[in-house]
């Protein structure tokens, strides 16, 4: 069964070396140190496409030769909220890109029987409301813990939200888009769907167990 959504909203960044690390990353053979780099790595990616149209200011700068008019980003702050706790695996990326950033957290858990969000933490800096936030968090399935953190968001004042992901179901993109008119939606993959338990197929297993070693 097809699953229809604003398209327009979603970018999927599906550059070949992004394509190439995530057949490791998918790879149940590939290790706890391993994993964690290729997220942190994957995260770069999508930081350049999320921030890809920031606007861009001249300034003067003096060169050993001479003054030459440069660009600068104009006036963006960025905030880095993870979804806890395997959004924690992309925020090194991201801060490579943005070393400036702030970086807020919001903490769900997911019901195991219901597939429901639970919240039961959020810390953010006391300006989101002026900044251009990136929420991050590995995979996207039914979209309940993407949509609850965003829905944080617009609470303390956000207006700009960018949700990045690794791995993403038809389902929840449809759902995380249909709950927020605004939102933008960055993923490296989209997947075939979800099975019985609200697992993305073909997927990469639990990214957070995967990410921190607990499995």
């Amino acid at each position: 069964m097809s699953v229809e959504f604003d398209s327009s909203r979603l970018t999927i960044v599906d550059h070949p070396l992004v394509q190439h690390k995530l057949h490791i990353l998918r790879d149940e053979a590939t290790g706890t140190n391993q994993f964690r780099a290729l997220v942190r790595e994957l995260a770069i990616f999508e930081g350049y496409e999320a921030m890809r149209d920031f606007p861009l200011e001249d300034v003067e700068v003096k060169t050993p030769l001479e003054t030459a008019t440069c660009k600068r980003i104009a006036g963006k702050k960025v905030a880095i909220v993870p979804i806890l706790r395997a959004g924690l695996g992309m925020v090194d990326g991201i801060l490579e890109l943005v070393s400036s950033a702030r970086v807020g957290h919001v903490g769900m858990y997911r019901d195991p029987q219901t597939h429901e969000p639970h919240p039961y933490y959020c810390k953010l800096p006391s300006d989101v409301g002026n900044r251009t936030c990136l929420v991050v968090d590995p995979m996207l399935a039914t979209g309940g813990s993407l949509i609850a953190a965003i829905g944080e968001l617009r609470r303390a004042g956000v207006r700009d939200v960018r949700a990045l992901t690794l791995v993403s179901a038809p389902e929840g993109v449809a759902a995380v888009l249909d709950a927020d008119p605004n939102v933008r939606l960055f993923t490296c993959a989209l997947d075939r769907c979800l099975n019985g338990n609200a697992y993305i197929l073909p997927g990469l297993g639990d990214a957070g167990d995967r990410i921190f070693g607990t499995l």
